[in-house]
């Protein structure tokens, strides 16, 4: 037997000279038990969201603190377009710009994000919804 850990997983097999790709996305993991089976093509990858949805949406005003904190940060003009969707990276953040967005963060709302919660951060909504979720568990 064996287990797989990942967020999809994609396995290739070529039978009468077609090939058949079946993928599978979300995964936390994966068992795998076979007898005389064998996987010719399996590869774990990690595959970009394409839809997110969201039932806990975070509160407006938290949403435009996190726009202004990410404002300072990144040195953007007072006017700068920076909404919900915007990407730190769109915005031209780098890694360690993010590091300090978040650290920004954590001091404007007195709370402590966890690495691995912070490396899931892409969007201002993603920081928002974060702050919302862990300022409720403090509650």
């Amino acid at each position: 037997m064996a287990a797989f850990t990942g967020n999809s997983i994609s396995s290739e097999s070529l039978m009468c000279s077609k090939q058949a790709t079946t993928s599978i996305s979300g995964l936390k993991s994966v068992s795998l038990s076979a007898q005389r089976i064998s996987f010719p093509a399996l590869r774990l990858q990690q595959v970009p969201l394409r839809l997110r949805v969201s039932c806990a949406a975070a509160k407006p005003e938290t949403v435009e603190k996190v726009c202004e904190i990410v404002r300072k940060q990144l040195a953007l003009p007072d006017n700068s377009a920076v909404s919900a969707e915007s990407k730190f990276s769109s915005l031209g953040a780098d890694s360690l710009d993010t590091v300090e967005i978040v650290m920004g963060l954590e001091d404007a709302f007195g709370i402590c994000v966890e690495e691995e919660s912070a490396q899931s951060i892409e969007t201002v909504q993603d920081a928002a919804d974060l702050i919302e979720d862990i300022i409720s568990k403090d509650a």
